[in-house]
């Protein structure tokens, strides 16, 4: 039998339709005027054209391209070796702070200790401590470039954040999944792995795509040590030219990296609520 929807149902569903687009409509309208008087405002500023030329140059952004191009490149492989350790730190840390056994004590304080002394410190002094003190030691085995120091306090700082994203997200599953699950006969170990971290990191995705995005602009940071990265190359450009424009590119093509994870994160985010509403979780 054919599901055939009621009259006052058809109606609903129009009257819907209606106030949807009348709400775009009124959207765009009230966005287009406000950017109307920005750009008024703006335009008509006493120092608008100085600003211009200094900032919004196209002679200078298009000969700066290549070499931001280049530093941006770095940055992206610097995000992709951090993320991985980032992960996998983070995701021992947090394990390290939910056990309950009195023999693992020690390793859960110095977890808690870790994540206490990462969250706390800045990322920028973290990068100078790490930077100009790891080269102090004199190990011949631990390398001394820039892009690798400021790696290593990238992910210092960051597997802090993660390990308490994570362990939110375990802390998070209901006591009663490890009780059936060692109900039947599952370890502690087995319990963890099956049970409750895929649930945990499940939950925690959209946070932590969120701490991805930090990462992907903190990794302008290490310029701070010397590496030519995007934000270094913008200011060697910058000091050959004069013009600030090269600034402006570097900053563009961290957003338009940025924008697509930040847009996916929502995505993420509003179907995990569709979902928990489908199911009758609030």
């Amino acid at each position: 039998m054919t599901y055939t929807p009621s009259q006052l149902q058809l109606q609903r569903e129009d009257g819907k339709r209606r106030a949807s687009r009348r709400s775009t409509a009124i959207a765009l309208l009230s966005t287009l005027i406000f950017g109307v008087i920005i750009t008024a405002i703006v335009v008509n500023a006493q120092g608008f054209s100085a600003v211009q030329e200094s900032f919004f140059n196209a002679h200078y952004a298009k000969k700066a391209f290549p070499r931001i191009f280049d530093g941006i490149l770095l940055n992206l492989r610097v995000l992709f070796i951090a993320e991985f350790f980032v992960l996998v730190f983070g995701l021992l840390i947090a394990i390290a702070r939910t056990t309950t056994s009195p023999v693992l004590y020690p390793l859960r304080l110095v977890a808690t200790i870790y994540t206490d002394i990462f969250r706390g410190a800045p990322l920028l002094l973290v990068l100078l401590l790490v930077g100009l003190g790891i080269p102090g030691l004199r190990i011949s085995y631990i390398p001394n470039s820039a892009v690798f120091l400021g790696t290593v306090a990238l992910v210092l700082t960051y597997s802090a954040y993660v390990a308490e994203v994570i362990r939110a997200g375990i802390e998070g599953v209901n006591p009663t999944q490890r009780q059936a699950a060692r109900a039947l006969g599952l370890s502690q170990t087995q319990t963890l792995r099956h049970v409750v971290l895929p649930q945990a990191l499940r939950n925690v995705t959209p946070p932590l795509l969120n701490d991805l995005v930090s990462l992907q602009k903190d990794s302008g940071l290490i310029s701070v040590l010397g590496a030519v990265d995007a934000i270094r190359a913008a200011g060697i450009e910058t000091a050959q030219s004069f013009n600030f424009t090269p600034y402006v590119v570097a900053g563009g093509l961290f957003v338009l990296l940025t924008i697509p994870l930040t847009r996916y994160t929502d995505w993420l985010i509003r179907r995990q609520d569709r979902a928990q509403k489908a199911q009758g979780v609030y």
